[in-house]
């Protein structure tokens, strides 16, 4: 789900048609010496690691990395892997929806069929940086919500929301790239099945000569991404478009099915980078400064025939020491280097959209067979204009419990977004040598 559609955006070009909206990438012809923009992105996977294989060890270029984290090699100068840290308010509750409600506020999470959580980290920041943007946050998943109630008497919407709005509200995920890219371009109307770019090419034109031939060449650049994404989503929006109809025909929602009758692409690997491509134009054209996205639900049932995994995502945790888990845990940490790298090689100021950012890949557990929290993974990425630095391995597991508190680096980095706050969750104090 995208928040805030129709507020202006500042200091932007932008390209306008016939029910739709397209922003620019930051250009030094309408910039000048203002400084870029800072982003905040989550990507969660639930279910814990293969803790064999999860390791980092040293600094900068000597930073060595176990084989999960190995696609990240290359962004190694640009990444924080973070040891230790920890949600108190998700430890001594019971197992999965539990250990996950709370992973972004630490706030106490209540049983029965109320909702009781809290204002998580990206929706404080939504809420601080939002009013400067078309859309406040981006709100992205690849596995539809869980429904019901687990074993432990929890609502199953702990398992499947990171993003709360409010303590009663999570934010309702996207699933449907097609739906993400309309609302991330206001595509409106009958002209959906239309070009975007064949409806702005007018507006295109004219912008073009007034702007510098390198800001000329950067906006070629970025419409023929944009394009290559059109191509992808209008494929994926014909699928959800006959789901839709064979689900009337069933008369269900299409949402009940199975992918792909539901109209989901059928190989997540598809799916995945769509959907980092979409928070990548939404940060690089600052639509948004804020997105999350739910590669896998805590407690679920994605498969991976691509990885030679016969299991489900969720009973494949129970074994997380073998192989065929290790090579889950490798493909969703390759995503957070996708993005990152994505991110990086857009040009931005003196820098990257990478470092005017910070990605945050976490997961709800460290061990799935075991269903232990008590240390967290966390991989940070980008440099956050300069006020992060990057290319550290932090270990907290030894500085005792008041020490390593994951809202304590939730504080800290809210600072850097100047959302200065005196208390988050269970943490009053920053993480030490952040």
């Amino acid at each position: 789900m995208i928040l805030n559609t129709r507020k202006p955006i500042s200091r932007r070009g932008i390209l306008r048609g016939a029910g739709v909206t397209i922003a620019l990438p930051w250009l030094e012809s309408l910039q000048g010496a203002v400084a870029p923009p800072k982003r905040f992105g989550v990507l969660f996977m639930g279910c814990g690691v293969n803790e064999d294989h999860w390791s980092a060890d040293g600094d900068g270029t000597a930073m060595k990395l176990g084989r999960t984290l190995e696609p990240l090699a290359p962004l190694k100068h640009k990444i924080n892997v973070i040891h230790g840290l920890f949600n108190k308010a998700a430890t001594g509750q019971g197992i999965h929806p539990a250990q996950t409600g709370c992973l972004l506020s630490g706030a106490a999470i209540q049983r029965g069929p109320i909702l009781r959580a809290g204002l998580t980290v990206d929706q404080a920041l939504a809420n601080h940086m939002g009013q400067d943007t078309a859309q406040s946050s981006m709100v992205l998943a690849c596995e539809q919500p869980l429904t019901g109630y687990h074993e432990t008497n929890f609502s199953m919407a702990y398992s499947s929301h990171i993003s709360w709005q409010s303590a009663e509200s999570p934010v309702p995920t996207e699933v449907y790239p097609s739906l993400a890219f309309d609302n991330l371009f206001e595509n409106r109307g009958l002209l959906r099945n239309a070009s975007i770019l064949d409806r702005v090419r007018q507006s295109t034109e004219s912008f073009s000569r007034r702007v510098s031939a390198t800001d000329k060449a950067k906006i070629d650049e970025y419409l023929t991404s944009v394009r290559d994404i059109e191509r992808r989503v209008e494929r994926m929006r014909i699928d959800k478009h006959s789901a839709d109809e064979r689900a009337k025909g069933a008369n269900r929602p299409a949402i009940t099915m199975d992918r792909p009758a539901n109209g989901l692409p059928e190989d997540l690997r598809e799916h995945t980078r769509l959907m980092c491509d979409l928070i990548a134009l939404g940060f690089q054209s600052d639509r948004t400064r804020v997105a999350s996205l739910i590669i896998s639900n805590d407690l679920s049932a994605q498969i991976y025939p691509f990885l030679n995994v016969r299991d489900g995502h969720h009973g494949a945790s129970h074994d997380n020491l073998s192989d065929g888990y290790e090579r889950i845990t490798r493909f969703h940490v390759s995503q957070l280097a996708y993005l990152a790298s994505k991110l990086d090689a857009m040009p931005e100021g003196e820098g990257t959209v990478l470092d005017n950012s910070c990605l945050m890949f976490l997961n709800n557990l460290w061990s799935g067979r075991k269903h232990d929290n008590s240390k967290l993974p966390l991989v940070l990425a980008g440099g956050l204009g300069g006020t992060l630095k990057t290319g550290r391995t932090m270990d907290f597991q030894a500085a005792g419990d008041d020490n390593r508190k994951m809202c304590s680096l939730f504080l800290d980095l809210m600072d850097r977004y100047g959302l200065k706050l005196p208390r988050f969750g269970d943490a009053t104090t920053r993480l030490q040598a952040l």
